[in-house]
């Protein structure tokens, strides 16, 4: 069962009595934080060097769509923040996505240890502690690790965030976006890495080269490139992240029977060599969802709320296209109730764009042994509202699982900087153990939808069934005549179980693209999917 302090808070327009007796600047900072709507405890007020517990900190739930930032230099306790906040969340009925990159944040499903450094922190913040699992799902990219598998097709990946990936240029990005516009309107479906590259092997082949004379400001050369980025990516292993069933992002948006929100917890460690790759992934996640969601405007609660680890990976060598895509989605997304958190040492690795964006901050402490660290700490210093702390000598004093905040109050005002201790998380504060964690995605009911790849007929089939016709036209036309691939899942026996399936949903999901249908883009080019499930 869910801590009773998570739950809605009783009406407080004041601070409590026992507060009332505080130094005059703590009582300042302390009644900053008195909140009358359900609010998620952070934890305590650290004050002179002394933690006041009758101060407690906290963040209203309704805020919690206005985005955040969680920062911090490595080993201060970031990661213990996201997992304290997510459980809250989902004890508030929020469901919460969960980027696990070092892949310790499995543990939130399992009751945590009591031990001494946990009794003692529940004592100092006045945390009624008990030990908690709370409800979660468990994904892969591309079944890359343990979990549920994650695929995209290339078509509703788009061309910009995968130039992103492709660490392709401005000039080469658009001529990406003009060879999906060719595939989208000679019906050449896009579903894998191998679609892409048959559809831009034929446009620099002697068949395909009057073709790519009627795309405008596509060369040859820029082909070239494209198509040389495009096997250099597949080398390094990424075609099992591109494919059917394509996950369908409502299921973030799920509560367990006792109404509490799923935890979804991506595991990132075992592709932690491709960074680029999955930083881009969670955008797609966020663009696909802001295209489904309807608009909510000012909600009681989140509808999901998204934590972005390592974010600076989003911006590193990131074209200009790109960053403004991220801003407007950031901006634009809280309005359809879902709130973004990104994760990482220093405001500064996030776009000034970006950062104004982000009313909650949670910044732990930062060091300070050569110029650059100096620098980043000045930076973040301006980053905060003025307030009674000496921040340069509080963020460099911290200890870990310490953090200056500062949030935005039900009035949508900045709350007073508070230099904070945090709650003990009640769940386990470490990996689930391996048997476990393959027990819970096999009992999964997600399991089943989306653990088979499929590989059915799209771009690269029809190009090669149409090798020495005139042209994509005809070779569509010949397509349409021949038997179907070969490489198609096998049908089932049952015709209840087919309708059902993951990849009967993929197909349906897709007709309107093989009948020739123009595909709506994104803000980040993806491809908008009709049909698709909503909760």
């Amino acid at each position: 069962m869910p801590d009773r302090e998570t739950m809605p808070s009783a009406p407080a327009p004041e601070v409590s009595a026992r507060a009332a007796a505080l130094p005059q600047d703590a009582l300042r900072i302390a009644s900053g934080y008195a909140f009358t709507g359900p609010a998620l405890h952070l934890g305590a007020l650290l004050w002179d060097g002394q933690c006041l517990p009758d101060a407690q900190i906290r963040v209203p739930l309704a805020m919690l769509n206005r985005h955040g930032l969680v920062a911090g230099a490595t080993g201060t306790g970031k990661t213990k923040t996201l997992q304290l906040i997510a459980e809250q969340l989902s004890a508030q009925g929020v469901p919460v996505f969960l980027a696990d990159i070092k892949g310790d944040l499995s543990g939130i499903a399992a009751p945590g240890r009591q031990d001494a450094r946990v009794e003692g922190r529940a004592a100092d913040v006045h945390q009624s502690w008990t030990a908690t699992g709370f409800p979660a799902e468990y994904y892969a990219l591309g079944g890359i690790g343990r979990g549920i598998p994650v695929r995209a097709t290339v078509t509703g990946f788009g061309p910009v965030l995968l130039s992103k990936v492709l660490r392709l240029n401005r000039t080469q990005e658009q001529s990406l976006a003009l060879i999906f516009h060719y595939a989208d309107s000679k019906g050449l479906e896009l579903i894998d890495l191998k679609d892409l590259r048959a559809v831009v092997t034929f446009l620099t082949s002697d068949e395909g080269r009057p073709e790519l004379k009627t795309i405008g400001g596509l060369s040859a050369a820029t082909a070239g490139v494209i198509l040389r980025s495009l096997t250099a990516f597949e080398a390094q292993g990424a075609a099992g992240f591109f494919g059917e069933p394509e996950f369908d992002t409502a299921e973030l948006l799920r509560t367990g029977e006792d109404g509490r929100g799923i935890v979804s917890v991506l595991e990132l460690s075992a592709v932690q060599d491709r960074p680029q790759l999955f930083s881009t992934f969670l955008m797609w996640l966020l663009a696909d969802l802001f295209h489904d969601l309807p608009e909510l405007g000012d909600v009681d609660k989140p509808r999901l709320v998204f934590f972005l680890d390592e974010a600076h990976l989003l911006f590193d060598d990131a074209s200009e296209a790109f960053l403004e895509s991220i801003t407007r989605t950031v901006r634009l997304i809280r309005s359809k109730g879902v709130g973004v958190f990104f994760v990482t040492q220093t405001p500064k690795d996030v776009p000034a764009d970006v950062l104004a964006q982000l009313g909650n901050r949670v910044q732990h402490a930062l060091r300070a042994f050569t110029p650059d660290d100096q620098k980043a700490l000045n930076a973040t210093v301006k980053t905060f509202p003025k307030s009674p702390y000496d921040l340069e000598e509080v963020l460099t004093n911290l200890g870990t699982g310490e953090a200056v905040v500062t949030v935005l109050s039900e009035k949508g005002a900045p709350t007073p900087v508070a230099a904070t201790r945090l709650r003990a998380p009640e769940s386990l504060m470490g990996p689930l153990g391996p048997d476990a964690l393959e027990r819970a995605v096999a009992e999964s009911a997600l399991y089943e939808r989306y653990a088979r790849a499929v590989d059915r007929e799209s771009a690269y089939e029809r190009l090669e069934r149409g090798r020495g016709a005139k042209g994509p036209d005809e070779m569509r036309e010949a397509g349409s005549r021949e038997p179907r691939s070969s490489r198609e899942p096998e049908r089932q026996s049952a015709v209840e179980q087919m309708v059902g399936s993951g990849v009967f949903q993929s197909l349906a999901r897709s007709v309107g693209t093989q009948i020739g249908r123009e595909i709506t883009r994104s803000l980040f080019g993806t491809a908008r999917r009709s049909g698709r499930r909503r909760r």
